[in-house]
């Protein structure tokens, strides 16, 4: 997987949860999932309004990103997970993500996310601002 040009960005309303698990042991963010857990998966996907994908050669190819997202579609957009398969890393799929997802929502939504640590930089790079008064808590499991 070396061509960026082969990769179609589709939204979908449902994206079966082996193939969105497989995206994120793939991508590392396995690592901080429920990847174990299929029915967390399957709530996680039902739960979201907004996915967006990228697969390769047509809509139905092989998975190789995805960003799920929760959102109203007029104020914010809360981006769950951008994860791209570690063989498609570095060709742009990421940032296709994120450009493909704020065209379906539009300027007048913005677009928010909390990053694990390795891709801060890679949010600066595209040109995401980061907001120093976020605030959360923290899941207990």
């Amino acid at each position: 997987m070396n061509d960026p040009s082969r990769v179609v960005y589709a939204r979908e309303q449902t994206l079966p949860a082996e193939e969105f698990r497989q995206v994120l042991v793939e991508s590392g963010l396995g690592a901080t999932r429920p990847v174990d857990d299929e029915a967390r998966l399957r709530a996680m996907l039902s739960g979201s309004n907004l996915i967006v994908t990228a697969r390769l050669d047509a809509p139905a190819g092989p998975l190789v990103g995805v960003a799920r997202c929760t959102t109203d579609f007029s104020w914010n957009c809360y981006l769950s997970e951008l994860a791209v398969s570690a063989k498609a890393q570095k060709l742009g799929i990421g940032k296709g993500l994120l450009d493909e997802t704020r065209r379906l929502l539009g300027p007048s939504v913005s677009l928010i996310l909390a990053s694990v640590p390795d891709a801060v930089g890679f949010y600066r790079r595209v040109g995401m601002a980061p907001l120093p008064d976020a605030f959360w808590f923290k899941r207990e499991y």
